[in-house]
């Protein structure tokens, strides 16, 4: 819960703010950054996939949308897209937590502060439109401000009576439905919105004769209000949200031999690896027009989120001895050597996250003003029993359940408050700046117990982090159709409970540089990059093992840069029946180390992890007046490291490999508000090693076919 102190603080903020007397900018409390043309004009680096691109791709993998735009890196694990690993920029990928998500501008990640893994992730199915944010403005919001904020826009309330159904199966069995209905009276809109899917998985296990699979059931409803009539305009939004998932996934990969044989195989000790999650989540805000120019929004929100993945323990030991040549661990692989004392733990953990926000937007003359605070709380809870199975004959017995010690039964918190002014200053006709300036005071305590009852303490970590993080943008428009465009910022890393007092959080100076060409329908967008880190740092988790090994706390591999160069190009042409839409995105990294750290081993030029070098999207279409359009999508992404230091690595199983996948939709429309939609995903049927975290070789997800009904009244 937020203490006494900090909320009596926020308070003095938030009187201080009230009495500011100058008056209004309408505030958008959902976008961070709005349209796709807005995007092309922000004073740092943004992209938008609209609502008509998540239609057209019928998208339920987070991934396969986000690799058409520039600047991100993915690390898929269960070809599916149900935990996400993003990265952007400077921001390596590692359980996507070291960038700020948000929904619908809310943090979504379960414990952003003390445990930013993003373990739980929404229903990529359930959302219109998704926004990234890079550079210095990206100071707005926060803790994570390296290399990016990525928000979802989830289904909006309606501005009359109006729904969606939409219906898909594919060729393995797999369903999904996503509906909504909503309506609008007198300023008031309500909507009620599900999401039902059936996954019947690509992998088979050894001996289990069935596919892993998973069930996702997600439920959100929302309430808008907005006052009519004279007086200030005043808009109160309501959104509750419940979801649940099931799915029979495992950190256990394949050998590298196994990988070549059947890339789809899945080992027999897996067969009773599942994940059991519930998500619930409520925020309400309110906002008034205090005046012309100057506008009011309050947000509070709270996120709960349970979760026990139950899954072999150790994985990655038989796999390297495998790898290596040792048979009887391939043996007890494949389930012809008998093992006993085989450790399969409950990953238990209970979440919370709890906020309240304050900001004003304030216009005077040619400034466009944002500044405000937020007080936050998050907890995680771990409570983790491992139970013990022999494995005789290729079959699993239950033999007994061993009680957590230290490590497992533990308790990590964290309170921080944030401040942030933001100007927007349009200083000519050419010139606008963005100027930014964010503050974070970060308290993070974790305390281990020594009894399973907790009556005992063990160790005690904690700590104590402010920092200031600045910032500054512009664009100047060069003429009519060129625009110029720069920015330099301090990038933060919060730390996570568990941390000591004397460690020192992940910090970075990002520069930006671009230039913007628009005319009729082109658009092209070339934006180098360049991160300075005095401190890198990887997040180690099960999920994303550190470069050393470790499954818990932090790696500091030191000094390192992060550069690239960000091109994209859009357009369109047409004939007399048919349009032929255009966008390409390709990303070029060199992320290294660059200074000797006699403490870790790494030297000046050893490579980073997960950053693969190039990265290439281009989506065509073939839209047709009858109805009948047809699009393509084609994702190129590089190998890259799994530890730090892969280019000095011997040995075949430093990397990933590349890959390069194209997808197909085809989509009719029967009447004005029915569609028939044919998706091919992976048309080639291209699979490779795309991950090997945690626990050995994963592949991306085969070809799969599908087919659908959309209608919208």
């Amino acid at each position: 819960m937020l203490s006494s102190s900090r909320s009596s603080l926020f308070s003095a903020i938030a009187l201080a703010l009230a009495a500011a007397s100058a008056p209004t900018l309408a505030q958008e409390e959902v976008l961070i950054i709005g349209s796709r043309e807005d995007a092309r004009r922000v004073a740092g680096s943004g992209s938008v996939i609209g609502q008509e691109q998540v239609r057209i791709e019928a998208a339920t993998d987070i991934n396969q949308l986000l690799k058409t735009v520039p600047g991100i890196y993915i690390r898929e694990e269960d070809g599916a897209g149900l935990r996400p690993n993003i990265g952007i920029r400077g921001a390596t990928s590692e359980r996507s937590s070291k960038i700020t998500l948000l929904e619908d501008g809310v943090m979504i990640a379960p414990a952003p502060y003390a445990d930013p893994s993003a373990y739980y992730f929404p229903t990529a199915a359930r959302q219109t439109a998704v926004e990234v944010l890079k550079g210095a403005p990206l100071l707005r919001y926060g803790p994570q401000t390296t290399g990016g904020v990525l928000n979802l826009v989830s289904t909006p309330t309606p501005e009359r009576t109006s729904g969606s159904l939409q219906l898909s199966a594919d060729e393995r069995g797999s369903s999904d439905l996503h509906g909504w209905v909503g309506s609008e009276t007198d300023g008031l809109a309500w909507l009620v919105e599900t999401v039902q899917r059936d996954g019947e998985g690509f992998k088979q296990i050894d001996r289990a004769g069935d596919e892993a699979g998973f069930e996702i059931a997600d439920y959100v409803a929302k309430l808008a209000w907005e006052s009519q009539g004279e007086g200030p305009k005043q808009r109160l939004f309501l959104k509750v949200q419940y979801s649940e998932e099931t799915s029979n996934e495992t950190y256990l990969g394949l050998t590298d031999v196994d990988f070549e044989q059947d890339e789809n195989r899945r080992y027999g000790l897996t067969s009773i690896d599942a994940m059991d999650n519930q998500h619930d989540g409520a925020q309400a805000s309110y906002s008034i027009d205090l005046s012309e120019s100057l506008s009011a929004t309050a947000l509070v929100y709270r996120n709960n989120f349970h979760r026990d993945w139950f899954k072999l323990d150790g994985g990655s030991t038989l796999i390297d001895a495998a790898n290596n040549g040792d048979a009887t661990a391939q043996g007890i692989l494949d389930g012809t050597v008998d093992r006993s004392g085989l450790r399969y733990k409950h990953n238990n953990r209970y979440y919370e996250s709890e906020s309240v926000e304050l900001n004003f937007a304030l216009s005077m003359q040619d400034h466009q003003i944002q500044f405000g605070a937020r007080s936050h709380a998050d907890e995680v809870d771990r409570y983790q029993e491992v139970e013990l199975y022999d494995q005789v004959n290729g079959a699993l017995q239950y033999r007994n359940t061993l009680l957590p010690g230290a490590s497992d039964n533990r308790v990590g918190s964290s309170e921080a408050i944030s401040l942030w002014l933001v100007d927007q200053w349009q200083v000519s006709q050419r010139l606008s700046l963005n100027a930014a300036l964010r503050y974070e005071d970060v308290d993070t305590i974790e305390q281990r117990y020594n009894a399973t009852d907790r009556s005992v303490l063990g160790v005690r970590a904690s700590n104590s982090t402010e920092e200031f993080l600045p910032g500054a943008s512009f664009t100047y428009e060069l003429s009519t159709q060129w625009q110029l465009l720069g920015g330099v910022h301090r990038g933060f890393s919060p730390l996570g409970a568990g941390a000591q007092e004397i460690d020192a959080p992940e910090t970075s100076t990002n520069w930006e540089t671009g230039l913007r060409y628009a005319n009729n329908n082109w658009f092209l967008e070339g934006i180098a990059f360049y991160s300075d880190f005095s401190n890198k740092s990887e997040n180690c988790s099960l999920a994303s093992p550190c470069s050393n090994g470790e499954t818990t706390g932090t790696y500091k591999t030191g000094s390192a840069t992060i550069s690239g160069l960000e091109l994209q190009a859009s357009t369109s042409f047409a004939t007399s029946n048919f349009n032929i839409p255009l966008d390409l995105a390709y990303t070029w990294t060199d992320a290294r180390i660059n200074r000797d750290n006699s403490v870790t081993g790494v030297r000046s030029g050893d490579l980073l992890k997960d950053v693969p070098e190039h990265l290439f999207s281009l989506r065509s279409g073939l839209e047709h007046s009858s109805g009948w359009n047809n699009y393509l999508v084609a994702k190129f992404i590089d190998d890259q490291c799994v530890s730090v230091s892969c280019n000095r690595a011997t040995g075949a199983r430093s990397t990933t490999d590349s890959l390069f996948v194209m997808d197909l939709i085809s989509r009719y429309s029967i009447t004005e508000k029915l569609q028939a939609f044919l998706k091919v995903e992976n048309l080639f049927d291209e699979q490779q090693i795309v991950s090997r975290d945690p626990d050995g070789a994963r592949p991306n997800k085969p070809r799969t076919a599908s087919l659908g009904l959309n209608y919208r009244f």
